[in-house]
């Protein structure tokens, strides 16, 4: 990995990001892995905490396809962190809310988050970290924007 790092130096800005991203989300994902967590998952509780809502809509605000939602609810509903019950409103649409345990699983999330260990190597090179997330900040609304159009609700989701 030290030759990746060495030769990095040379690469554009936007192959060194992607890098670092896909990096920190291994790094992201093997800490939640340890607590039966995801990033679709935290990004799900996340989304549900406004209320229950459908499938469709919480795939459409978290920008992923109904199918992909569908796997991810799946396994959270196995876990007991979120419920799906009919409308009482419409009987053909199904509901899903997040339980007390996924509330939980969110609290754990948001503990790891809290400990960034990105942050601290950005403050370990003498950057100020609240600078370092602004531009990361601009780049996911700029990018989103022109991603999704139609979806501004998907910038709320955690990045993990």
């Amino acid at each position: 990995m030290a030759d990746v790092a060495d030769d990095a130096r040379d690469w554009p800005t936007g192959r060194l990001l992607s890098t670092a991203a896909r990096l920190v989300e291994h790094a992201w994902d093997d800490a939640l892995a340890a607590h039966e967590l995801t990033h679709s998952r935290v990004v799900a509780l996340h989304l549900l905490l406004d209320g229950p809502t459908t499938q469709r809509d919480l795939a459409r605000r978290a920008g992923v396809e109904e199918q992909t939602m569908g796997r991810v609810l799946r396994g959270m509903e196995e876990r007991g962190q979120v419920a799906r019950v009919r409308d009482s409103a419409d009987r053909r649409r199904t509901l899903v809310s997040v339980t007390d345990a996924g509330r939980e699983a969110l609290r754990v999330a948001t503990g790891l988050s809290d400990e960034d260990p990105v942050l601290r190597v950005v403050e370990g090179t003498g950057h100020d970290p609240e600078r370092f997330r602004a531009a990361l900040l601009a780049l996911v609304q700029h990018f989103a924007a022109r991603r999704w159009p139609d979806v501004p609700e998907a910038l709320d989701a955690p990045g993990g």
